[in-house]
């Protein structure tokens, strides 16, 4: 039996490539994925290790904020005198590193990373455990003076001698590039500028009595550990947060991590659509296989093999595929990853391919997916080999499913199907987002099922339909090609499923991001009131410099400013709630239209007085007139009573959890050193808004980071922010098809092989080459168009019921993306004649002797 499987594998060797494809890239995916971010994770613990100090004293954050306050968390500088008093410390430096800067060339172009990482001003300070080593020009002497790190130098091709400008919260300062550092480990993608101790304190943080951290070195024989405890017992644990190098280090990889998760979840997640499509696929090839075998297994069979070993012969087929596309598959994915590493290098991050690291999980993980999937989705066709009598030897049978009922399918996917409606209807109902998107998740994977079961029942009605104009277009072909891809139900669904799947999905999300885009175009038009709005690009806040410019502008009217500030509020109910808060000038009803079911703005502005979401407010049992504890950061608390509560369908943007928001006096007292995260202007009496903008334009000019825009431009970056999830659904979709094309080819292919007799009798009767061809594409498109409607009638419902969940959250519109799904459908026919394009080419060229003759 072992001799006849492996024989059998070799003979169809060229039919099981394509389904080893499908194996090879969702192995590819996994591996890659798993050794991109195990290699960026060693990169990193290597870098944070190698430059934390032994042990560092930073500012207690108790309070995190969801958006960018501005401030910088400082501690006294005074407290390295009295660390280096502690027995054990061999050196002590009052470190100064902010991010809250900009910094700009003469071009007036800034030099920072565009790519999300941080540009960070800090005090030049030489240790072994520096990041960088100073390798042209000199030290910072004094202000004026600056190094700037090799890496944006070269990028933004800045040379020593040239100015930058430097704007900080403080204020704005010029400086001279008198040196290049490079980076002696990675370079996390940062853009790094050095200036002198006293000028960075000074110039960074307003004074050289603050500092952003204490860097403590320990002394020969004593341990980090040691240290932090004596440190402790010095300074106490309660007012700032004490770390080792390894606690410092494992704190930097935990910030890191979010990044990575990411690039790491969505490499999984093809990693799961191409494993989801591939089932359908090897189920699809080895049911066809087998059913072009059923002579062989019967003769099998016939000779003395029982069920057990035409069963295990056909998984050791299976086996020996997915280690051959597992095996592939490591190999690509070894090739992803450095494809990766070497993309990452664009956005500034200077991984090495060759410190790649494959750890032991890569390729356990790898032959796991690859053979596990290969086996499970082989093993119903294996149950059906195993039941083919001894007596198929001597009939031309075959156990493909051709003529038996589809009953148990009906039930089951009745059954199913029933469920997942029943979930939908429950997510459409529910009134808590929680409920809401856990009956989406189980109606959306039920609903699949669903429809994957019972697809070959819609096979004959739906197909009829599709290919109703076959026949009158193109005459007996068309009506062969419309026959053709209803002989055999079950085999169509399977082929239509792996296009069903992608198509699914980007129904859905096309759905739902269409009404997430139109939802705030409503929003912005019912609440943005400001004829303009100065933000960040990143919208990190900017310096009260900026908001001074804007303000002596020519033009300028009204101007309210935004600040964040991170808080947490008990409520009646017992719950302590962290979130961000917004803090406002007056003038915030002439910028913003704010609906209120109680109170009004200025009583909420006013000082000791707070705003509210009402449906926040009504889940905790706060009531207008209710005082809460607030705790502000650095454990300062005080109590506020809420004046207002706001019923808006969003929170009308004021902050986050909760809709939180008070006067910006509030902010100033709490965090005086936070900055405005935006500014909300109307044009003066007499002053026409596009002359406004021109000046704004050129106030601003000085100050690349900053942008102005209006509602449009709004409109615009939310279009852009939501358009990124869609790229991502998009690329899905791209490997679904990808494929879902494989799958077709397959399916043709092993059709065309299996119909040699009957192409033969056609060719001998008559029909053309020409002909033969036109039949197999248009069977190819009208599978593949059958696929697309099954996957966009689904993503429609899916896509509906998202909308209902997103509506919980205030994006009540509903917008159906027709130009897409026409779109989609298209494409999908013209995927249908790209598939057919080999097995027509093969069939036509068939001997039509040799065909008659096959068996």
């Amino acid at each position: 039996m072992l001799k006849a499987t492996l024989r059998s594998f070799l003979a169809h060797k060229g039919r099981l490539l394509l389904s080893a494809l499908a194996i090879v890239l969702s192995v590819a995916f996994v591996a890659g994925s798993l050794i991109f971010s195990d290699t960026v994770t060693r990169t990193f613990d290597r870098l944070f290790a190698s430059t934390s100090a032994d042990v560092t004293v930073e500012p207690r954050q108790d309070l995190k904020s969801q958006v960018p306050t501005g401030e910088a968390q400082t501690v006294p500088a005074s407290l390295a005198d009295r660390v280096a008093k502690v027995d054990g410390v061999a050196s002590v430096h009052a470190d100064v590193s902010v991010q809250n800067i900009t910094v700009v060339d003469s071009r007036n172009k800034s030099v920072g990373p565009t790519t999300g990482a941080p540009t960070i001003a800090a005090d030049w300070y030489v240790t072994d455990r520096s990041p960088v080593a100073l390798t042209s020009g000199h030290a910072p002497r004094g202000s004026g003076e600056a190094l700037l790190d090799a890496d944006t130098a070269d990028k933004q091709d800045v040379k020593i001698g040239d100015t930058l400008t430097v704007l900080a919260q403080p204020g704005t300062f010029r400086v001279r590039v008198v040196g290049i550092a490079t980076f002696k480990t990675t370079n996390p993608g940062a853009a790094l500028v050095f200036l002198d101790p006293k000028t960075a304190a000074d110039q960074l943080l307003g004074t050289a009595a603050k500092a952003t951290s204490i860097e403590v070195m320990a002394a020969k024989g004593v341990s980090d550990a040691q240290l932090k405890t004596r440190v402790v017992d010095s300074v106490g644990a309660r007012t700032y947060d004490i770390k080792t190098a390894d606690e410092q280090a494992k704190s930097a990889a935990a910030d890191l991590g979010g990044f990575l998760d990411v690039i790491k979840y969505v490499m999984l997640g093809f990693a799961g659509i191409a494993v989801l499509v591939g089932v359908f696929l090897i189920v699809n090839t080895f049911s066809m296989l087998i059913a072009q075998r059923t002579r062989e297994l019967g003769l099998l069979r016939a000779l003395g093999a029982d069920r057990r070993q035409v069963r295990r012969s056909v998984l050791t087929e299976a086996v020996l595929l997915g280690l051959v596309g597992s095996t592939l598959g490591l190999a690509v994915g070894i090739g992803l990853a450095a494809g990766l590493i070497k993309l990452m290098s664009a956005f500034g991050m200077n991984l090495k391919t060759t410190e790649m690291v494959i750890g032991w999980a890569t390729p356990v993980a790898a032959y796991v997916v690859g053979v596990g999937v290969t086996f499970v989705a082989a093993y119903l066709p294996a149950r059906r080999a195993a039941v083919v009598s001894p007596m198929a030897a001597l009939a031309d049978a075959e156990i493909a499913g051709v003529g038996k009922p589809l009953r148990t399918r009906a039930i089951v996917g009745s059954v199913v199907g029933v469920l997942g409606v029943a979930a939908l209807v429950g997510c459409v109902t529910a009134a808590k987002t929680a409920s809401s998107a856990s009956f989406l998740g189980l109606g959306v994977v039920l609903t699949l099922i669903a429809t994957v079961i019972a697809g070959p029942l819609l096979v004959r009605p739906v197909i009829r339909v599709l290919g109703a104009a076959f026949p009158a277009v193109f005459g007996s072909i068309g009506r062969m090609s419309q026959r053709n891809a209803l002989r055999n139900p079950r085999r169509t669904g399977a082929t239509a499923a792996a296009l069903m799947v992608g198509l699914a999905l980007v129904g859905g999300m096309s759905v739902a991001s269409a009404s997430m885009s139109k939802s705030f175009d409503e929003q912005i038009d019912k609440t943005l009131g400001a004829d303009f709005v100065i933000q960040n690009n990143n919208f990190v806040p900017f310096s009260k410099e900026v908001t001074d410019k804007v303000r002596g502008t020519e033009g300028v009217g009204l101007v309210v400013r935004q600040r964040f500030a991170p808080v947490a509020v008990r409520l009646p109910d017992g719950k302590r709630v962290e979130t961000t808060a917004a803090g406002y000038d007056d003038g915030v009803d002439d910028v913003a239209h704010v609906t209120y079911a109680a109170g009004n703005t200025g009583a909420a502005l006013a000082p000791g007085g707070l705003g509210m979401d009402v449906d926040f407010a009504k889940d905790h049992d706060v009531r207008v007139g209710s005082t809460l504890p607030v705790e502000f950061p650095g454990g300062q608390r005080t109590r506020m009573r809420v004046a207002a509560l706001t019923d808006q369908d969003n929170s009308g943007g004021f902050g986050m959890q909760g809709g939180l928001f008070f006067g910006i006096a509030t902010v100033e007292k709490y965090i005086p050193g936070g900055q405005d995260s935006a500014l909300y202007v109307n044009a003066s009496n007499g002053t026409n808004p596009d002359r406004l903008r021109t000046n704004l334009d050129k106030t601003l000019d000085a100050y690349p980071q900053v942008q102005v825009r209006d509602q449009a431009d709004y409109k615009k970056l939310v279009h852009d922010q939501i358009a990124v999830l869609l790229y991502l659904v998009y690329a899905l979709l791209g490997l679904a098809i990808i494929i879902a094309v494989l799958g077709v080819v397959n399916t043709l292919a092993l059709s065309v092989v299996e119909r040699t007799r009957e192409i033969g009798l056609l060719r001998a009767i008559g029909l053309a080459r020409r002909q033969l061809r036109r039949m197999i594409r248009l069977e190819s498109v009208v599978i593949a168009v059958f696929g697309a409607v099954l996957g966009l009638a689904l993503g429609l419902v899916w896509g509906v019921c998202t909308q209902q969940v997103l509506a919980l959250q205030g994006m009540k519109a509903l917008a159906i993306p027709w130009t897409t799904i026409v779109a989609v459908v298209i494409g999908s026919a013209v995927v249908g004649i790209v598939a057919a394009l080999l097995p027509a080419l093969r069939a036509s060229r068939m001997n039509v002797l040799a065909a008659i003759a096959h068996e």
